[in-house]
């Protein structure tokens, strides 16, 4: 969000971060971390349970985890109406900046610096760009890989459902392991008949975007050991079919391949995350973790033995397991 900070204002977009850290914590980090936008205190989770994002996987016996929310972000128009939510299960997965933006926006705006490659011809012109962060992989950041058509007046190319015989537009993303490619995200389609075939077909025209979001896993990127390579290469296999109002051209098969960088993850200055090679923070969260410890164990003197015990408990059906499956 720092780092694309430019782009908010740019695009006259607010942003506000709320998590149940103490003020003075939040007061730290925007300082030496550089944080442009305002960071709210939520120490009791009063306004995370209220939006009811209270991340209920963790439970009071949880000790100072309890009353984190679940990561997401909201955005809404000018009327507080909102428009587009990004929720994960993990910490561990983010939507980058510029997917904010672009559901702001209501449409995506490629950055012109992206990584980038191109194929078809003066008819069919596809460029397949890498959206977000600049175009680099990191553990668990979700960045998008636009394959966008632009196609000559009077040509379409289909959708699902075609008939036996002719090809739906299909991109497939692939990479080594622990990359990860989501289901391709498809814009609108809209219905034209074929007089000559009297057949209604799928088709999209003009300019066409089609989505595949991606991130990495910790096979390929962790925030516990420095990176395995500097770049990745991955490969996008196009296949489509255009037709004119009035016939279908021969389907088309293309692929394409990029190189990215790889980039590492933010972590606190903790011991736990010192010496991983990833970017550490610019000054010792540990300050921050004791008030947080000593805080819950106020609100919940049994949460941390409870918390202890958990952990053994665990622990041992791990080795439990370990031993049967070994």
């Amino acid at each position: 969000m720092r780092d694309a900070w430019g782009k908010f204002v740019d695009n006259d977009i607010a942003l506000y971060a709320v998590s149940y850290d103490d003020r003075e914590t939040l007061e730290e980090f925007a300082r030496e971390q550089h944080i442009p936008y305002p960071l709210l205190s939520d120490v009791d989770s009063e306004v995370i349970k209220r939006y009811d994002i209270l991340n209920t996987g963790v439970s009071k016996d949880d000790a100072f985890l309890y009353g984190i929310p679940y990561p997401g972000v909201y955005v809404c128009d000018e009327e507080g109406i909102v428009v587009a939510k990004f929720f994960h299960d993990t910490y561990k997965k983010r939507d980058s900046a510029e997917m904010l933006v672009d559901a702001a926006l209501g449409e995506i705006v490629l950055d012109e610096a992206a990584p980038r490659t191109g194929g078809g011809d003066d008819d069919i012109r596809i460029t397949v760009a890498v959206h977000g962060g600049s175009g680099t992989v990191r553990q668990g950041v979700i960045r998008k890989l636009v394959v966008r058509f632009e196609l000559a007046p009077g040509l379409h190319i289909y959708g699902h459902p075609v008939p036996a015989g002719m090809v739906a537009t299909e991109v497939e993303v692939s990479g080594p392991p622990g990359f990860t490619a989501q289901a391709p995200e498809l814009p609108p389609t809209r219905t034209l008949h074929l007089d000559a075939m009297n057949v209604d077909l799928e088709v999209w025209s003009g300019t066409v975007d089609i989505v595949v979001p991606f991130y990495a896993t910790g096979e390929l990127a962790s925030e516990t050991r420095p990176l395995d390579m500097d770049s990745i290469d991955i490969e996008v296999k196009v296949r489509y079919q255009a037709c004119t109002d009035n016939e279908c051209l021969l389907p088309r098969t293309e692929t394409l391949s990029m190189t990215l960088a790889m980039d590492v993850v933010d972590t606190p200055s903790l011991g736990f995350h010192r010496g991983h090679g990833q970017r550490e923070g610019a000054f010792d969260s540990t300050p921050a973790l004791r008030r947080l410890f000593w805080r819950k164990l106020r609100q919940n003197p049994l949460g941390l033995p409870k918390f202890i015990l958990k952990s053994i408990r665990l622990e041992r059906e791990a080795r439990r397991r370990a031993r049967e499956t070994g």
